[in-house]
């Protein structure tokens, strides 16, 4: 018969057992593992390196790339604007040195920038349509002039509106309604302005031949409609003028980002040349080519090295 105290006994034997089992597995196994794991630490360690170096030299290839490109853009770009002109229009993530960049490359293509006009959140949020309509309803839409009443989206309707105050198709040579005067442009954009839409320096904004929208890179998951709205307004401004280009930096090609969008719509990329590398410096010389090939005369084309573009950049 087993008694308690015995089947107490027995289980202590056991646990006995299991740890002088634990204390001598351990003392005979410790010095081969922790060796093992200390092996593959220095061997993960040493890859980790390797790969840091890679990076580091890539890095480096690409600084002088883009050097090199800096260097060669006056070249590349000579005379491609002369005596043209473009307006440029930012987004609430476009990169300051992304327009500074554009800018000056136009200066160097013999270009003028007739102005910047940045597009609040309000305008790329797509949620004042209603705030909108009343600005298009209170009468500053330049005389003779008439917005498109197929364009329903609150992107297209102010880029159509825009278009019409500052920009000149020189495609047209008698245009049946003739480009804005400076009082009527700066009704429209001081109205824009008042409402929430859109801010500028306290400067003269003239009339442009060509429109550049710069915008940011990939966007974020609650960032909602607010790609379509930009490629909508690039394309309502494209045939106001003689050339219309959308440039953003990288992850602006996938998702729904402006130039994603732009590339899946064509109707948008019919109208519109895109360019998804404006963050290194032969995406912004691609942006000025892309914008003297439609002045030229030259159909719309989709360039960089995102998702969508049909080719790296165009020859002058």
């Amino acid at each position: 018969m087993i008694t308690p105290r015995h089947h107490a006994m027995s289980l202590t034997a056991v646990l006995l057992a299991l740890v002088l089992g634990v204390v001598v597995g351990s003392g005979l196994l410790s010095g081969p593992v922790l060796s093992g794991l200390q092996s593959d630490k220095q061997e993960l360690r040493s890859q980790i390196d390797a790969l840091q170096d890679q990076r580091s030299s890539l890095d480096e290839r690409l600084g002088h790339a883009n050097d090199f490109d800096a260097q060669m853009a006056p070249r590349m770009v000579r005379d491609a604007l002369h005596g043209k002109s473009t307006v440029i229009f930012t987004t609430p993530d476009a990169a300051d040195d992304d327009v500074e960049a554009v800018t000056r490359i136009i200066g160097q293509a013999g270009g003028v920038v007739t102005g910047t006009v940045a597009l609040t959140p309000q305008f790329v949020d797509g949620n004042a349509e209603e705030k909108l309509r009343v600005v298009l309803e209170s009468g500053i839409v330049p005389a003779g002039a008439q917005l498109n009443a197929n364009l329903i989206d609150q992107g297209a309707q102010a880029g159509d509106l825009l278009g019409i105050a500052l920009l000149i198709n020189s495609h047209i040579p008698n245009p049946p309604v003739l480009p804005a005067d400076d009082p009527q442009r700066d009704t429209v954009l001081a109205a824009l302005r008042d409402t929430g839409f859109v801010t500028y320096r306290d400067q003269h904004i003239g009339a442009a031949n060509a429109a550049v929208v710069i915008t940011g890179g990939a966007q974020a998951e609650d960032a909602g409609t607010s790609g379509v709205s930009v490629a909508q307004f690039a394309a309502a401004l494209a045939p106001h003028g003689s050339a219309a280009v959308l440039a953003g930096r990288d992850g602006c090609a996938s998702g729904t980002a402006a130039v994603a969008v732009a590339r899946a719509d064509s109707a948008v990329a019919g109208a519109v040349s895109t360019v998804d590398d404006v963050d290194v410096e032969s995406g912004r010389v691609t942006t000025v080519l892309a914008v003297s090939t439609l002045i030229d005369g030259g159909h719309p084309g989709q360039y960089g090295i995102g998702k969508g573009a049909g080719s790296v950049t165009l020859a002058q």
